[in-house]
């Protein structure tokens, strides 16, 4: 999140064999399901974010992105979210490979892996157990255990309001939980973090092109939040966003 530390360590992450990796796994899945009979197979890729967001100290480019391989009792799962500071270092940089199965009419389970690497901070890996799916009201919803030797919990909400057939408006919710100390990423147990979104987005072509505008929130809280502010860092970041979605 903005609200972390932003170290201007400018530590070289292997982020390109990782990306690598994970498209190669996407490629060859289909042909591993075929093999165990499970068919017919489609693929798809969605960005939720996609934007510049523009605050009162840094601007910075930002993705939210899932990109996924199978049919509807199983899917191949590569999720990535991250932000990049503009002329500088990788703040955010998170990747999860999971699959994922449908355990009610509106949710999925997945289990998986997951690896945190911004720049200027020690790499983090976990393996992820949690649900996604539709709750009532058609909220789009997740909710996740992140397991390692320092855990934590993250929830996402997210609702579209169709003002008009093309004119929509999204408001989101983001929440994580440590549940243990991490001292050299400058978090506390309990000290959780919040990101708040609203996006003003029009569909251009369909669902496929979404320009749109809005603003983004983050804050730290509890422990974290005293962390930063004795290291002499924010503990919140408003900044305005301008960005496009894509749907495949």
């Amino acid at each position: 999140m903005g609200a972390y530390s932003r170290d201007t360590n400018h530590m070289k992450k292997p982020l390109l064999g990782t990306a690598l990796g994970l498209s190669i796994g996407l490629a060859f899945a289909p042909a591993a399901i075929a093999e165990v009979g499970v068919s017919p197979t489609v693929w798809g890729v969605r960005t939720d974010k996609l934007e510049y967001r523009i605050g009162d100290e840094d601007n910075s480019f930002a993705w939210e992105f899932d990109a996924w391989v199978g049919n509807d009792e199983l899917r191949l799962v590569w999720k990535s979210e991250g932000a990049k500071i503009e002329d500088g270092d990788f703040e955010e940089m998170d990747n999860q490979i999971r699959l994922q199965k449908p355990i009610t009419d509106f949710f999925d389970g997945f289990v998986g892996i997951a690896a945190s690497t911004p720049d200027g901070a020690p790499e983090r890996y976990y393996g992820a157990f949690g649900v996604t799916g539709l709750a009532p009201q058609w909220f789009e919803v997740e909710a996740a255990l992140y397991v390692s030797k320092y855990p934590y919990l993250g929830a996402e909400v997210e609702y579209e309001a169709l003002l008009t057939n093309q004119l929509i408006l999204t408001p989101s919710l983001e929440v994580s939980l440590p549940l243990a100390d991490d001292p050299a990423r400058e978090i506390a147990a309990g000290g959780g973090s919040v990101e708040l979104g609203l996006r003003l987005s029009y569909d251009l072509i369909g669902r496929s092109v979404s320009p749109y505008v809005g603003v983004n929130y983050e804050r730290a809280f509890g422990g974290t939040a005293d962390i930063l502010r004795d290291h002499g860092h924010e503990v919140d970041e408003l900044t305005g966003v301008v960005g496009v979605n894509f749907m495949f």
